[in-house]
């Protein structure tokens, strides 16, 4: 996926994945920005169901995830059929539900923002207005399935600032530093 200068190829689509805090809107949305891509929050896939079960403290079941990926799938084939590009957020939490986002499509990629419980349970809790419970957190990590080398992950510490962590992604996918970043 090198181009003909040698640098990588940028994937038509990007997948931030992590834990519920460890900043995937904020990282994505800035990233699309500096890109002049598409942005897509992945809880906005969600059916009201879901956010009702999350709102009350309940933890989705893959049952509850299928649709909602599914319809995010959607969107990352609608954009690469157009010949768009774009950043959509996903906890992604399981390697199965990340086959079903990135499966065999060489042109998405895997974003993995990295953070240990105690660091995303303090911005978790300083949060406003969101739907997700900090109580829901340690639910969150029992379940996550860190991504392995297979699936090509990008893993970013979330200890930087958003714009570093901007630019560290923009760098390393595009191969040159993002603007603005």
């Amino acid at each position: 996926m090198d181009n003909a200068a040698g640098n990588p190829a940028p994937p038509a689509v990007i997948v931030v994945m992590g834990v519920s805090g460890s900043g995937k809107t904020t990282v994505a949305s800035l990233l699309a920005g500096r890109l002049g891509w598409e942005f897509e929050d992945g809880d906005d896939f969600h059916p009201p169901a879901n956010v009702e079960k999350m709102q009350a403290g309940s933890p989705l079941t893959d049952e509850d995830r299928w649709p909602w990926l599914a319809a995010i799938a959607a969107w990352i084939d609608r954009l690469r059929a157009e010949g768009r590009h774009g950043v959509v957020t996903c906890s992604a939490l399981k390697r199965a539900y990340r086959e079903v986002l990135v499966g065999d499509r060489p042109d998405v990629r895997l974003v993995y923002l990295k953070g240990d419980r105690e660091l995303i349970g303090r911005r978790m809790a300083a949060r406003h207005g969101h739907f997700m419970p900090t109580s829901l957190l340690d639910s969150q990590f029992r379940t996550l399935e860190e991504p392995a080398p297979d699936e090509r992950p990008l893993v970013v510490s979330v200890g930087a600032t958003p714009q570093a962590i901007v630019a560290e992604i923009g760098e390393a996918l595009t191969g040159r530093p993002v603007q603005g970043a």
